[in-house]
């Protein structure tokens, strides 16, 4: 039965009068942000940085998916907003909660930023509030941890407030799918729940899919990246086996993906990097620890990836071997700081452990990245290098990492002395030139010996 909160809030929804506060204004939240914005909603963001308040306030952004244009159009027009005074969450109808989800050392989830949003919004809590959960997590988490906090406040949830996850399912980079297009999944904790849920994501998200429950909706989005952690765990370890057949792993995916049917091209790389595929298999593998179950496929993929780099420095020093010389003192520049093409994006990026790697065997090593200005490392900072021709002809070996599309190959082949492509990068030069050498390229036959190409 339809309770009058929902009656309410659903009413509000309808005519845009629902009052929108996103709690985490990062990749996933400024984005949803923006497009509850563009279905004429008045949306407050809420940070604990200072420093990413003044960024939007200013009318700009530092989310690559989302132009500083359509920020300032929004902020100007009074649309859009963000503040460091969490007391803001007491106004709003509708509140999103978009914060990180770690794991700590032990690769353990680390759920304090979801507590302290829950925490702030259980003390402000009115009648006939929406509070929805985007951040990854393990399957529980929204009964278990959220919900207590919020009924606290002495509401029940399903008729004095609504209590939802639906999963970020942020591509960034991805020149198609953005949030606006890409299906939403959502799940209340009651069926009231999820239809107000479901009724809100209608205004701002092209297709929405509700699931039975918040624990489906959370399970559906580790589903999503363990398949992928999975799958290009398999496909690394291809590659090995390729470097030992004398078998080029890149022709047999190419082969293999014109079978129409029955098999999805996935490609070996330096490891994996972003927030959720290194990130979000370990959620679910840690909560089924706790209920006596072994996760075997998420932890083997996840040890095949994360050993990734020290495969990919172990070729390196091969290559450098054949040369005369040891990592020790040679010159290494690495192409690609962010952990995939074209967007600016460091967060777990394998080529971060590539450079610690070769660093701490006394490579001498820089970075070039178009996106990527300069990172924090260690107690300071290291700057994107200027890939002039010297940089290029003065390194012992160029390891690219990550394939942006605005990288000169045809200007990096001709000017390195030794490549190491761990992306398939030079696919149109490889072949016709002995000085490029690829990740899975079948380098090492199965007697060890090296095999150039």
């Amino acid at each position: 039965m339809t309770t009058p909160n929902t009656e309410n809030l659903l009413s509000k929804i309808s005519n845009r009068s629902a009052r929108v506060c996103v709690i985490g204004m990062g990749y996933v939240g400024l984005p949803l942000a923006v497009e509850a914005c563009n279905a004429g909603f008045t949306v407050v963001g809420y940070d604990v940085s200072e420093k990413k308040a003044k960024i939007i306030n200013s009318g700009n952004s530092d989310v690559d998916d989302i132009p500083a244009e359509i920020v300032s159009e929004l902020v100007n027009s009074d649309k859009l907003s963000c503040t460091t005074d969490p007391s803001v969450i007491a106004d709003a109808d509708i509140v999103s909660i978009c914060v990180p989800t770690p794991l700590n050392k032990t690769k353990d989830p680390d759920v304090s930023y979801i507590l302290d949003s829950s925490e702030k919004i259980g003390k402000c809590l009115t009648k006939g509030t929406l509070v929805v959960l985007e951040s990854t997590t393990y399957p529980g988490t929204t009964e278990e941890l959220i919900l207590p906090l919020l009924e606290n406040s002495g509401l029940k949830v399903g008729e004095s407030f609504f209590l939802a996850f639906s999963p970020e399912r942020v591509d960034p980079g991805n020149p198609k799918y953005q949030t606006h297009n890409t299906p939403k999944v959502v799940g209340g904790v009651t069926p009231e729940c999820s239809k107000v849920a479901t009724a809100f994501y209608e205004t701002t998200i092209e297709t929405v899919i509700t699931v039975s429950s918040t624990r489906a909706a959370e399970m559906v989005k580790l589903l999503e990246n363990t398949f992928r952690s999975v799958n290009i765990g398999l496909v690394n370890e291809v590659a090995l086996m390729c470097d030992r057949l004398g078998i080029d792993v890149w022709e047999v995916i190419d082969a293999a993906s014109s079978k129409p049917f029955g098999f999805m091209p996935f490609y070996p790389g330096p490891g994996v990097g972003g927030h959720c595929i290194p990130l979000d298999p370990h959620y679910l593998s840690w909560k089924l620890k706790s209920l006596n179950y072994y996760a075997r496929f998420i932890e083997l993929a996840g040890e095949i990836n994360g050993n990734m780099p020290a495969y990919v420095v172990s070729q390196v020093g091969e290559l450098l071997n054949e040369k005369g010389k040891p990592i020790k003192g040679s010159k290494i520049l690495i192409l690609g700081m962010s952990y995939k093409r074209d967007i600016s994006d460091v967060r777990e990026s394998p080529s971060l452990d590539l450079l610690e790697i070769l660093q701490e065997k006394g490579a001498d090593v820089s970075f070039n990245d178009p996106y990527v200005t300069d990172i924090s490392w260690k107690d300071g900072r290291i700057a994107s290098a200027e890939l002039s021709n010297e940089i290029l002809s003065s390194a012992d070996l160029v390891l690219i990492a990550t394939d942006h599309k605005a990288y000169d190959w045809k200007k990096i082949v001709e000017k390195s002395k030794l490549i190491f492509d761990t992306r398939n990068a030079l696919k149109d030069f490889d072949g016709a030139n002995e000085k490029i050498y690829r990740l899975g390229g079948g380098r090492l036959t199965a007697t060890g010996v090296v095999k150039a190409h």
